[in-house]
């Protein structure tokens, strides 16, 4: 797949959770390289349309993953195509020790174990900890350690820096970009210095739906569009 087709598309999108609407119409594309980043302000639908892509919760729509449908397929096998999760909240086996909970998401015969030690040296060191027992910054190095070990086609990531420490958030950042080198992201972030950092793309959801799509950086600088779409000035992003 060359770096200009898209390694997902999404059209029409709309998902609900208990019978109520929380994603009521998104469109947009995924490059086949790079971070596309998912903004907007809280409450508006990012988690959902990750979630929804997923087949986690009730959806319509088509979800395309390298020209293949997949909006028809239960959760287990859009992973088995090669679909890594990094969820919000971490969501960790906290009885299970690190490796255990590394070895569960092993779904390959050749695991990428030694690029998770280099990402994540302290994971090593406490590989037989319970990860219920690791701080939260170690529990999301958990949690896309998970995601790393397998060879995929495209990684979902969710509020990975979400209330971490500043040097905890710069190595899941750093290990996120040098994972983008070979494996395209779609990236929900808050944190808008991350997603300076990391993203080549963006998207804006507003009310459950796109509103805008271009350049990262294009969105990041345009100080009228960052205060109309993010509720930030341009210069609180930089």
């Amino acid at each position: 797949m060359s770096a200009g087709e898209a390694i997902l598309q999404v059209k029409g999108l709309r998902c609900s959770i208990a019978g109520q609407q929380v994603v009521e119409d998104v469109s947009f594309e995924v490059p086949a390289t790079g971070i596309t980043a998912v903004l907007g302000r809280n409450g508006v639908g990012k988690t959902s349309t990750l979630r929804g892509i997923l087949g986690l919760i009730q959806r319509r729509g088509t979800v395309t993953l390298a020209g293949e449908r997949i909006d028809g397929l239960p959760t287990h096998r859009i992973v088995r195509r090669g679909v890594g999760y990094v969820p919000e909240d971490r969501e960790v086996f906290a009885k299970l020790t690190v490796a255990e909970n590394l070895a569960l998401a092993e779904r390959q015969k050749n695991p990428r174990r030694e690029l998770v030690a280099e990402l994540f040296p302290d994971l090593v060191a406490r590989r037989d900890q319970a990860a219920g027992t690791l701080s939260g910054g170690q529990q999301q190095m958990v949690s896309v350690a998970r995601a790393l070990i397998n060879d995929n086609r495209l990684l979902l990531v969710d509020e990975p820096t979400k209330g971490l420490a500043p040097k905890i958030v710069t190595e899941v950042a750093s290990a996120l970009e040098l994972a983008s080198r070979t494996v395209p992201i779609l990236l929900v972030e808050q944190n808008l210095d991350v997603v300076r950092r990391l993203a080549d793309d963006a998207i804006v959801i507003a009310g459950g739906r796109v509103v805008h799509a271009g350049k990262a950086r294009d969105i990041l600088d345009d100080d009228d569009l960052t205060r109309r779409l993010l509720g930030v000035h341009a210069e609180a992003a930089a």
